[in-house]
């Protein structure tokens, strides 16, 4: 499986520019797909035919990534950049990033006079080798996503995009595994997600589903002086009780840590006091539905090193297998 998380977590794919990113996953899935489309907004569905005696059920774990996009180019060809989704000035000085034709680029910041602060973005730049505005490669509005290699220590996997390309091999490895369901399934690798859990929203209203289940990563609180929040590293994957944008179905929660439970799969309970998942467009779109998230535990989110353990993402498979194998009384 590492390989498979290697080869999402180090490609490329911004919000609104996931096209490499599908053209990677669609080989992946295309095998366990009774149907494989993809919609306007450019999310991709897989589509697998249940036996007409359970519900429609739409998981969604986004493709997209954090990044930057070039605003303006400097005389001298340095690109000023703002944000695509949630990106952390702190974390970007000495960084790099990838433009969608492979050029890579250094973010740097103009001269700090106290070491001790940050700049803000519109203080940073990317150097792409440019020694003028002419001669750069690079146009306004081209995206850029992080560059990290894959790292594996022991258990612990780190790169620039667990979230949400762990996500997406959760979705893909259970789709792998999955032998027989009752349900009707719609795995949907989500676009813009990043930017307002956008492309969820337009699939889950074609949908229509009974049971929406994202897919995502969840901060946690096992690091020094880390947030107050009951999620750690290694324990298990957490399933979704509330975060800023949606608390979840209880009968789906209950359902999760039944099924938990009964295969001896390790759980925690998350309760994110800041931000959301595609879980909460799933939710309110058309007459709504019974929505709820198994989260993969992740340190250092939203920056170059996001950190999951192997075990979590293993059991995240094994319980959303789990979940989807049997009947859905909610």
């Amino acid at each position: 499986m590492n390989d498979l998380i290697k080869k999402l977590v180090e490609a490329y794919g911004p919000s609104g520019f996931e096209d490499q990113m599908r053209d990677l996953i669609r080989p992946e899935i295309a095998p366990y797909a009774d149907e494989l489309s993809v919609d306007a907004m450019g999310n991709l569905i897989a589509f697998r035919r249940g036996d007409g005696t359970g519900l429609k059920v739409m998981m969604a774990a986004h493709m997209d990534e954090i990044g930057v996009m070039v605003t303006h180019i400097t005389e001298k060809g340095f690109l000023r950049f703002t944000n695509i989704g949630g990106v952390y000035a702190h974390t970007l000085m000495g960084g790099r990033v990838q433009f969608a034709d492979g050029t890579i680029g250094v973010i740097y910041s103009e001269r700090l006079a106290d070491r001790g602060k940050v700049h803000p973005l519109d203080k940073h730049y990317i150097d792409v080798g440019a020694s003028g505005r002419e001669e750069c490669p690079i146009a306004i509005g081209a995206a850029a996503g992080f560059v990290r290699p894959l790292v594996v220590q022991g258990q612990r996997l780190s790169a620039k995009s667990m979230d949400d390309r762990i996500g997406c091999v959760v979705a893909i490895e259970t789709m792998k595994r999955l032998q027989n369901s009752p349900h009707d399934l719609y795995f949907v690798f989500s676009v813009q997600e990043e930017i307002g859990t956008r492309g969820a929203q337009v699939a889950a209203n074609a949908i229509g589903p009974d049971v929406g289940i994202a897919l995502d990563v969840t901060w946690t609180g096992d690091t020094p002086e880390g947030q107050m929040m009951a999620v750690g590293l290694g324990l298990g994957p957490a399933i979704k009780v509330k975060d800023s944008g949606m608390i979840a179905h209880a009968g789906l929660v209950q359902l999760m840590k039944q099924r938990a439970a009964e295969a001896e799969i390790p759980y925690q309970l998350e309760v994110l006091v800041g931000g959301s998942t595609d879980a909460r467009s799933m939710q309110l779109a058309g007459p709504g539905c019974a929505a709820g998230c198994i989260s993969i535990p992740c340190r250092y989110v939203h920056s170059q090193s996001e950190t999951v353990d192997a075990d979590d993402v293993e059991n995240s498979i094994r319980l959303l297998t789990a979940v989807l194998s049997g009947e859905m009384a909610l």
